[in-house]
C-alpha cells in the first residue's frame, strides 16, 4: 500500500475529513456510499459498487497485482478476499 504521507485526526463524533485531493483521485464525490472493512487491523474504506461491479473492481486489482512490490501484493490479496 503507498501512503499519501496525509494525516487527519478523529473528531469528538468519531468521523475523519477525507482531504478533496484524495477524493478526486478516486472519484468520491458528496454523499457517496463507501463501505468499509477491517483486516489485520487495517480500515479500508472503499466506494460502494453494487455486486455486480465487484467482480469489475477485484479483475482490476488482480491486474494491478501483477504491478506492485510483494508487500502491496499481499495487501490487495486480503482486499480481493473482502471484497468477495
Amino acid at each position: 500500500m503507498k501512503s499519501t504521507g496525509i494525516v487527519r485526526k478523529v473528531d469528538e463524533l468519531g468521523r475523519v475529513v477525507i482531504p478533496i485531493e484524495l477524493r478526486r483521485n478516486l472519484g468520491i464525490a458528496e454523499r457517496d456510499p463507501l463501505e468499509i472493512y477491517v483486516a489485520e487491523g487495517q480500515i479500508i474504506l472503499q466506494k460502494y459498487q453494487p455486486n455486480g461491479e465487484r467482480e469489475d473492481v477485484t479483475k482490476g486489482l488482480e491486474k494491478l497485482k501483477a504491478l506492485v512490490s510483494s508487500t502491496d501484493k499481499d495487501v490487495l490479496e486480503r482486499a480481493i478476499k473482502l471484497i468477495k
